[in-house]
């Protein structure tokens, strides 16, 4: 009711209202309002693309923006939302969303997912999950078992400054 902007997202078009979205982020009010919108955005019915993220995330980051709440997840995709929706919330500058996530991602580090989740924690500078990721390899054992995943494997090749990282952590 009274959207003045549609986002095409992942196929889909989602009514929003630039001004409640540019109170909300910095990058909306630039995107929507600023040197960086699209074509004319000062008028109504705009349509912005948004790539490389599915619809369900920017819903799920537009409730957020609109309810200051988290839709329902399902609880075998909630760490996988959780980590799109970190995703996004830093691309659109969105930093108590961004908070939220990396907090509910810290209960989901284990042996196969502490590489993925220590790669987003580094890419999205998110401190917090990086020091919980630190912490579980600390404990015993699980050192050895992270090691001898492929994803750990992997992020020692693309990421090797976070090895450094690593080894001062655990070294103290």
């Amino acid at each position: 009711m009274g959207a003045d902007v549609v986002f095409e997202v992942g196929g889909e078009t989602v009514a929003a209202h630039r001004c409640v979205l540019a109170v909300r982020s910095a990058v909306f009010a630039a995107e929507l309002f600023g040197p960086l919108k699209e074509g004319n955005a000062a008028t109504t019915g705009v349509v912005v693309r948004v790539d490389d993220m599915e619809a369900e995330v920017f819903k799920a980051l537009l409730r957020y923006v609109y309810t200051g709440k988290l839709p329902e997840m399902c609880k075998e995709d909630e760490d996988v939302t959780c980590q799109h929706l970190l995703v996004a919330a830093d691309r659109y500058g969105i930093g108590r969303l961004k908070l939220i996530c990396e907090a509910r991602l810290c209960h989901y580090i284990n042996v196969d997912s502490l590489a993925i989740i220590l790669a987003l924690a580094e890419q999205h500078h998110c401190q917090g999950l990086k020091k919980a990721c630190f912490y579980f390899l600390a404990a015993p054992g699980n050192l050895t078992a992270v090691m001898a995943t492929d994803g750990f494997q992997h992020l020692a090749t693309s990421c090797p400054s976070i090895m450094l990282e690593i080894m001062a952590f655990l070294a103290h």
